[in-house]
């Protein structure tokens, strides 16, 4: 029995790690990376609530389809490859012909009555709005994975989500047509036939191509942030595998699910549509997530501490950072990133982040451009002037001083009491410039940008 304790003692060991110690682990190793990963993208997946995003988001591509139907075969028609679209749409949506089917009949109906009268004004401008509608609500749910506060301007977004609508039909027909033109030049040629079955196999791989670059893009562009793309194509190739498994089991399991048709009749596809649409959004939502967790992983070290850092500790760690980027700038070396002031120094990057904001509000610090993907910090006055009693001042000084009524008339004299102490303090520490802060030699490292 002592090997099953062993073993049980090990697995135990090895899960609390995986939940909740790797986030006091702070090397930057490969098997680190990956739990952390694994850790952030199971915790996000419930914790974002990426359900009822993606519900909300069915809801909306319901109210789009035939709207974005009409953008692309409107389009297509002028290029005179509506054929090669309808078929470049049965080729990618196996699992969902009677849906297109269904929605290309809508499409004939808006699109002849939009060439008519009043409605051509109308129509197009429900048309747009529907679409940007849908790209708004998909930007609003990255941005909120990734924890943006602020969207595309409309301007932006009017912009932006316009080149997407036309560019997409734009680049289904020109894939059509390139497969169809490989395809029959390679048959009908007679010295190259031995490279049909090539051939052949890179087209059957198009969809699952196109799907990669599609969800790639999508969580490269989409969120209103800088985005490495590296980590954007990772993502996107687990979810084109994930989407592309998701289309075989729709596919397979429709000729299992004659039952429906008892109950719908000839609407028997709606149900399924909709759970493949929000399987497809939580995919894609799972997607920037992933992208979010290989991007920022060391975002989230100490993530289980349960008890927030004392001010006293909020201090030391304020007076570090800004006696670090101090001292280097006082010695000309390269500022540093908030990434590699984190790993610079061992501390959490969300601590690192919230103070540099704080220093930069104070009026001491700026972000200036390091390289074109990264911003870092510098000392915004005179190092020569920064002393310990200026970084406590100026930060002690930050926020609403003055929102309780009556505070300052009921405790004036309390006040002044208090505000007196504090003056002597800043008075003496005002005497100590940061450079008679120590900081440990021994903690230098190879920086390596998250």
């Amino acid at each position: 029995m002592n090997w099953l304790k062993k073993t049980i003692s090990k697995v135990t060991t090895w899960y609390n790690y995986c939940s909740q110690g790797v986030w006091l682990d702070t090397r930057n190793t490969f098997k680190v990376r990956i739990v952390k990963v694994l850790n952030l993208s199971i915790r996000s997946f419930f914790d974002r609530d990426l359900q009822t995003k993606s519900a909300a988001l069915t809801f909306s591509t319901v109210l789009a389809i035939v709207p974005g139907f009409a953008m692309l075969f409107a389009i297509g028609r002028g290029f005179g490859f509506q054929n090669l679209l309808e078929d470049q749409l049965f080729i990618n949506f196996p699992a969902q012909k009677k849906l297109i089917t269904f929605a290309l009949q809508f499409v004939d109906s808006y699109l002849n009555q939009a060439s008519q009268g009043i409605f051509v004004g109308v129509g197009i401008i429900f048309l747009l709005y529907t679409l940007i509608s849908l790209l708004s609500d998909i930007e609003t749910a990255f941005n909120q994975v990734w924890d943006i506060k602020r969207d595309r301007s409309l301007y932006q977004k009017i912009t932006d989500y316009i080149s997407i609508c036309l560019l997409v039909p734009i680049l289904m027909i020109c894939s059509s047509g390139v497969s169809i033109f490989m395809s029959s030049t390679f048959q009908s040629t007679a010295h190259i036939s031995f490279l049909t079955p090539l051939v052949n196999f890179a087209l059957e791989a198009t969809p699952f191509i196109l799907t990669f670059l599609a969800f790639s893009i999508s969580f490269c562009l989409i969120p209103n942030t800088r985005v490495n793309f590296k980590y954007a194509a990772a993502a996107g190739a687990i979810c084109a595998v994930m989407f592309q498994i998701l289309q075989m089991l729709f596919f397979s399991g429709q000729i299992y699910v004659s039952k429906y048709n008892a109950i719908y009749g000839s609407f028997s596809f709606l149900p399924l549509m909709l759970i493949w649409l929000q399987f497809s959004w939580i995919i894609l939502l799972f997607g920037c997530v992933l992208t979010y967790s290989f991007q920022n992983i060391f975002v989230f070290n100490f993530l289980d501490n349960p008890v927030p850092p004392s001010v006293n500790l909020q201090r030391k760690v304020t007076l570090i950072i800004m006696a670090g980027i101090s001292q280097r700038f006082h010695s000309g070396e390269a500022p540093l990133t908030r990434e590699e002031i984190s790993q610079k120094y061992d501390l959490p990057i969300r601590m690192v982040n919230r103070i540099c904001s704080q220093l930069k509000e104070a009026g001491l610090v700026n972000m200036v451009v390091k390289t074109q993907d990264s911003m870092a910090v510098a000392p915004a006055i005179d190092t020569d002037e920064i002393t310990v009693g200026t970084v406590f001042s100026k930060v002690d000084s930050l926020g609403d001083s003055d929102f309780i009524p009556n505070f300052k008339t009921m405790y004036a004299s309390t006040i002044n009491q208090i505000d007196g102490w504090f003056e002597k303090c800043y008075d003496e520490l005002k005497e100590i410039p940061l450079s008679k802060v120590e900081l440990p030699s021994d903690i230098e490292k190879d920086f390596k940008a998250v």
